[in-house]
């Protein structure tokens, strides 16, 4: 019986123990648990980030010391500090109006569609000045370059130049104080009497017409002088109520007959028009000559070889659709009086002060609806062995100084 009581009492010892560890003890140790495990996790959290900091230090002041022997004046901070997003650029009309480089790198139709836009409202929305484009078609560069030069001088922003040359060199021949030196337009080549001359006409108008300041138009070669000075010029071009297209109806080999049945119905013989490569044109006109594709694609496909599209075209597209606005003559004198597929050429002997004073006042025509003493303002065919002399006389005898 004592050996039981033993047992009992040892029992009741251990179930004691047990309530009391699992009890308020039980809680008391794992807080104590709980704490100590805290402390070393924070010990070892602390001395972790103590050595980021010294690696972070440490490579700021690598970067420092690097900076400071580039010459570089950025500090670790503003190498952190972040670049603000850049302004983005206001979108105006100065975008629309502005003009592109010559020697882009639009194709011709490209070119002509966007020298064909056209705005419906007349009035400019901007101070504009206008201005007349001279458009030089030549095979190489402008020989007269020094005469044109003299005739431009003191009148800039009044005139833009451009030239389409088969040769690619021209820009080059040309000096860096010229009015002409750079002002080339992407060309291709042409041939005499072919249709590809009107496809470069086309490519002159048309990248002239991107700048909304050129009113004017007038094809000049690199044989062309001009006869009066450019106050005389532009006054005349910008005061005029009509086109300068010649066109006239003539019979035999060298006018009908070089129309081609294959043309019709969209060029009937009663439309066929002859007249001079050399117009002068403004700027409704220019849109609707580039704008062209019914006429021109016939004359394209139909006119060649012999039919000579640069006398014909423009007379007869001219002629059919925009007659009551044109003066039906040219502002280019050339002398077909020898006869021949090309006219009279000028050299040295020729270019006296009496021969100029005569093509300037040759004959009588109509300006405005009114008889004019001026009918040319330009006169062909001139070559590089004239220029010493026109340089001599014609300076003085135009008044290029006023």
């Amino acid at each position: 019986m004592k050996n039981n009581n033993n047992h009992n009492h040892n029992n009741n010892q251990l179930i004691s123990l047990s309530k009391i560890f699992n009890g308020p003890l039980s809680n008391l140790l794992s807080l104590i648990l709980f704490f100590a495990f805290g402390l070393v996790f924070g010990i070892i959290l602390t001395f972790h980030l103590k050595n980021i900091s010294f690696n972070l230090q440490f490579t700021q002041f690598s970067l420092s010391t690097t900076t400071a022997t580039n010459n570089t004046t950025v500090t670790p901070s503003l190498a952190t500090t972040t670049t603000p997003p850049p302004v983005p650029e206001k979108v105006g009309l100065k975008n629309y109006l502005k003009v592109p480089e010559l020697m882009h790198d639009m194709t011709d139709e490209e070119l002509i569609w966007r020298a064909s836009m056209v705005p419906k409202v007349k009035e400019y929305p901007f101070d504009r000045k206008p201005t007349v484009a001279f458009m030089f078609l030549t095979r190489g560069p402008v020989v007269l370059s020094p005469l044109w030069d003299q005739f431009f001088k003191g009148y800039e922003g009044l005139f833009t130049i451009y030239v389409h040359s088969s040769n690619s060199s021209s820009n080059v021949t040309e000096p860096e104080d010229s009015v002409f030196y750079g002002r080339r337009i992407p060309s291709k080549y042409v041939e005499w009497g072919k249709v590809n001359m009107i496809e470069a006409e086309r490519r002159l108008l048309a990248n002239a017409l991107l700048d909304f300041s050129n009113q004017r138009f007038v094809l000049l070669s690199e044989a062309c002088i001009p006869l009066f000075n450019f106050s005389t010029v532009y006054s005349y071009l910008m005061n005029s109520q009509h086109n300068f297209v010649e066109s006239y109806d003539l019979e035999g080999p060298v006018g009908r007959g070089r129309y081609s049945q294959n043309m019709a119905p969209v060029v009937d013989i009663e439309d066929w028009r002859k007249g001079s490569q050399w117009f002068e044109m403004d700027r409704d006109l220019a849109v609707e000559v580039i704008s062209d594709k019914k006429y021109f694609s016939v004359f394209h496909d139909y006119c060649d070889g012999q039919c000579y599209a640069d006398e014909h075209y423009l007379p007869t597209f001219v002629t059919k659709y925009f007659g009551k606005t044109n003066a039906n003559r040219t502002l280019t004198f050339v002398d077909w009086a020898k006869g021949g597929p090309h006219p009279t050429k000028y050299t040295r002997n020729d270019v006296t002060e009496g021969f100029l004073e005569k093509l300037r006042n040759d004959r009588s025509c109509e300006y405005n609806g009114k008889k004019n003493q001026i009918c040319h303002l330009f006169a062909r065919k001139f070559t590089l062995h004239a220029l010493d002399r026109l340089l001599r006389i014609a300076p003085k005898l135009m008044q290029f100084n006023l």
